[in-house]
């Protein structure tokens, strides 16, 4: 609860800022430099003037304050990994980072799929094995609109990926003609995915998202986990602010995916049930409501999800799966 808020009230983090003067005509003019990854621009602040290295310096001032804050969190996330607090590794959290840095939570992007399944364990408290949440796939979800304001030089998901300097690449789609929808890191594992709930008839084609300035893949009962969401503190250097589904709902959801997945993909499915069942058994014992409640709004879910959560929930322990039938029984 601590590191949340502190995150909450961190002040923004300007590293890779920095602000250089240029003489250009016998004149001093001042521009602030952003590095991103291995991308350096510049915007001009114009001449110089007391006006303006006032405002320099106020800048500079913040920014120390901000150096100060960041290293006390940094302590802090120490503190919390020896006590037990699940971190992810470097590239995922470095991957979040960026996403993280570009505004993409605060436009509405949600961490869905086993990177969110730690960050869950550590808002509730609870801590999971290793092989449960352990993933290189980073998937991204959002709605197809959002209702927020961007400013216009709000930079494009695939910007921040390919300047981030990790080596990102955009994986080409079946179709050619189809722009791309997921990211890999270049001879590594690590793989970023745009994910988007699939409206009217499935197309298999990818989807604009205007608020994100990407496209994303099109999934199905995706909606279900993206209309209940939480912000997390995300324990990796400073710590940063993300959002994930609502544990429950993410539970229920996972049951359903493991319902739906072919018998190739019968590993796959082992694991949705284990984090479906971990995560029902903490909730159930101390936040019960929480699971009533994303079972009242699968009530309005197709009839396919509603069988194939039916299904899921039948797989689950036999005392698990009475406690939940009672609230809802499928039909």
């Amino acid at each position: 609860a601590e590191f949340l808020q502190r995150c909450l009230a961190a002040m923004p983090n300007l590293r890779g800022v920095t602000f250089a003067p240029k003489v250009i005509k016998g004149r001093r003019y001042w521009y602030l430099e952003l590095v991103v990854g291995s991308t350096r621009r510049q915007f001009s602040l114009g001449p110089e003037s007391p006006e303006l290295l006032a405002q320099i310096q106020r800048q500079k001032d913040l920014h120390q304050q901000a150096q100060d804050e960041a290293t006390a969190r940094e302590t802090l996330v120490a503190l919390l990994a020896k006590g037990g607090l699940m971190t992810p590794g470097f590239a995922e959290g470095r991957v979040l980072e960026v996403l993280s840095q570009g505004g993409v939570f605060l436009a509405g992007g949600t961490l869905v799929g086993s990177i969110a399944f730690p960050l869950m364990g550590n808002m509730l408290g609870v801590k999971w094995e290793h092989d449960l949440y352990q993933t290189q796939d980073v998937d991204l979800a959002s709605p197809r609109r959002i209702e927020i304001v961007l400013s216009p030089d709000f930079p494009e998901l695939e910007t921040l990926l390919l300047e981030s300097g990790m080596g990102f690449f955009p994986i080409p789609a079946l179709d050619r003609k189809s722009p791309s929808t997921s990211y890999k890191i270049r001879n590594q594992s690590m793989q970023v995915d745009v994910l988007t709930p699939i409206q009217g008839r499935p197309t298999g084609q990818p989807v604009y998202l205007p608020h994100l300035k990407c496209h994303a893949y099109p999934v199905r009962y995706l909606e279900f986990l993206l209309e209940d969401t939480q912000i997390v503190a995300v324990p990796f250097r400073s710590g940063f602010l993300a959002n994930i589904p609502a544990p429950a709902r993410f539970a229920l959801h996972k049951l359903v995916v493991a319902s739906r997945r072919t018998a190739s993909q019968a590993t796959k499915a082992g694991k949705d049930r284990q984090q479906a069942h971990q995560l029902l058994e903490m909730l159930l014992e101390e936040r019960p409501g929480d699971v009533w409640l994303a079972l009242e709004a699968v009530r309005k879910m197709p009839k396919g999800f509603r069988n194939a959560l039916q299904e899921g929930i039948r797989l689950l322990p036999e005392s698990m799966a009475e406690v939940i039938s009672e609230h809802w029984p499928g039909r």
